[in-house]
Parts: structure tokens; sequence; C-alpha cells
């Protein structure tokens, strides 16, 4: 009998499973690219062995025309986080101070620490909403402040109304990072015309992504959006050949499929829907989402546990709050199964 070959470490790379029902941990989008968008992403592979442009000005205008913004207003980043570090580098320096809702995106503190910043976190109120009169508070000599529209994790929003009041009390020397990474999932009456907004307070730097509700994670592409002398000086610092031409032919394919996107995005809001109203049922308190996923402030088992006893993985948070990805009618199953079975 002949050895078996041994694996070499080639053969061991294990890719994503991008159907997985049970990945509910990391807020993806529980569909594949759309077919459209997968032909585009093949094709611009066929080029691979060239260099995308030098900088990404073709994806700049592409994003800019498509929102109705001056080219001008946008910088390209490997993923929103991306695009955050890009300003942080840019706009702060050493020693700075960075006021933080807590609890907040997980890149947040790595991000402030890269960049040498001091990090001031502010705890939520009761509701699972930023605590504004503190924020502006502890923003009072502060060079960053972090504004999540809806909040990761809890899933809440703040009104344009309350925003705008916030934003009267600040400096015009301290940055607001405006987080609007999952925008997407909120019903159009509630979002934000960025533009007017940034006319009306130059020092706010919106902050957007093509992983959430594009489904292209792993593509790594964002944008900012702000005023033109900011993002003159990010574009200084736009490393070349950052954005790949796959990035490239994703975003032009992702634009002409809106259609079947924004059906996308209405099935995932609606199994929000539809796994809210069974937790309640089942006396699981959850925070009004306005993304995708939910949050339970307390009452469920550790994430870990959940995971060796049922496969789930969720996102657990300092205190016992927990945050589920909204996924799949499957996913949801999932997750009120494990709670059926005694798991919380």
């Amino acid at each position: 009998m002949k050895p078996l070959r041994s694996l070499s470490p080639l053969d061991r790379v294990a890719l994503p499973d991008g159907s997985d029902p049970m990945a509910l941990s990391l807020n993806e989008n529980p569909f594949p690219p759309l077919p459209s968008v997968q032909a585009a992403m093949a094709r611009a592979a066929r080029a691979a062995n060239r260099y995308p442009e030098f900088l990404p000005v073709e994806l700049r205008a592409v994003i800019a025309d498509h929102l109705g913004v001056a080219h001008e207003r946008i910088v390209i980043g490997a993923g929103a986080t991306g695009v955050i570090m890009q300003a942080l580098r840019a706009l702060t320096s050493p020693g700075d101070r960075i006021v933080l809702p807590y609890p907040t995106f997980d890149g947040y503190p790595i991000f402030a620490q890269i960049a040498s910043l001091v990090c001031v976190p502010v705890p939520l109120d009761d509701d699972g909403h930023h605590d504004l009169d503190a924020m502006a508070e502890a923003a009072v000599g502060a060079r960053v402040v972090v504004l999540c529209r809806p909040h990761n994790p809890t899933g809440t929003l703040e009104s344009e109304a309350k925003l705008r009041r916030f934003l009267m009390r600040l400096s015009r020397d301290t940055v607001v990072l405006l987080d609007e990474a999952y925008i997407e999932f909120v019903e159009p009456r509630h979002r934000i015309d960025i533009t007017k907004l940034i006319d009306d307070f130059p020092n706010v730097f919106a902050v957007r992504t093509f992983s959430k509700a594009y489904g292209l994670a792993g593509i790594r592409t964002g944008y900012g959006c702000c005023a033109p002398h900011i993002a003159r000086t990010l574009w200084t610092m736009q490393l070349p050949f950052g954005s790949t031409v796959t990035s490239l032919a994703a975003v032009v394919a992702s634009y002409r499929s809106e259609r079947q996107l924004d059906q996308r995005i209405r099935a995932v809001v609606d199994e929000r829907g539809y796994l809210h109203a069974r937790l309640r049922a089942l006396g699981v308190g959850c925070t009004e989402s306005h993304a995708n996923y939910l949050y339970v402030p307390d009452g469920l088992a550790s994430p870990e546990r959940m995971y060796a006893e049922t496969g789930v993985r969720v996102r657990g948070y300092a205190g016992g709050g927990v945050r589920i990805t909204i996924g799949t009618r499957q996913s949801s199953h999932a997750v009120l199964s494990a709670l059926a079975s005694g798991v919380a």
C-alpha cells in the first residue's frame, strides 16, 4: 500500500463558509454576493496580473456619483476600518483624547491604541442609546468623538434632531466620526442627508462600508464622506494601489443591482422582526434594533457555552450582553432552539 501523501500548508487552507447559518457573531450578510456581482468579480479576477489604479480615482467617482456628492468629499479605505484608521492617522496626534460610547465596535479601542490616543469611554444609557449629555461633557478638549448610527452593538438610533443638538455643543475642532456601517438597514425616513449635515457641521466625518448590507465583507471596501478640506488631507495619504480591481467591479455591479439588494435587505429586516418577536414571546428582552442584529442586555448564556452546546456563534459583551446577527430563518430557529434546550 502506498503511503498517503501528507498535506501541504496550502492544502490545509480553509475558506469561510458563506452560507453557515450558525455564524451570527460578526454581523455579516447571510447571503452571498448576487450572481451579477459574482460574475463581475470573476471577470475582474482575469486581470489580477495587472495593478489597479494608482489612487482610487474611478472608485471614488463611482461612489460619489451614486450618492450625488462632489468627488472631493469621498475617501476610500479597506472597509470602514481602513477609512477610520486613515482619518485618525491624518487628523490626530499621539496623546489626543477620543471619546467612545461603551460598549461599542471592538475596533475603536484598537484603532486608538495604534494611533496612540487616550480612550474616554462613556457608558450607554439604560435603553442602549448614547448618553449624549455625558458624551458632550467628556468631549471638552477631545480631538475625536465616535458616534454610531445605528449603534453597534445595541442597534439603537439617535434622531437627527438629537444629533444636531449634540453637534452644536461640540467644538468645531473636535472631529465627529459618524459610523454608519449599518445605515442601509435603517428605514429611509430615519436616514440623514449626510451632505447637508456636513455642510452645517464640517467637523463631521461619516463612514460607510460595503461589508454589511452589500454582502461584500471579504473584499474590504469602505468610504468616508466629509468636508472637502478634510478629504484633501486624507487623499494625500491614500495608499498607492490600495484599492483592488475586484472592489471596483463589485461596487459597480452592486449599484447596478440595487433593486435586488434592497429585496435582500428587506428580507434581513423582516427576519429581524421575526426573531425579535419570538425572543420577546420567550421573555427575552431586546433593544429596538435598526441594524442587522439584535442585542440582548442579559438573560442568555455565555457565547462560549452557546457555541459548545449548540454550535451557534454570537458575540458577548462585558456585563452579560449578547449581540445576535440576523441570518436566515434557519439561523433564527437555531437561536430559538438553543434557548428552548435550556442553554440560556
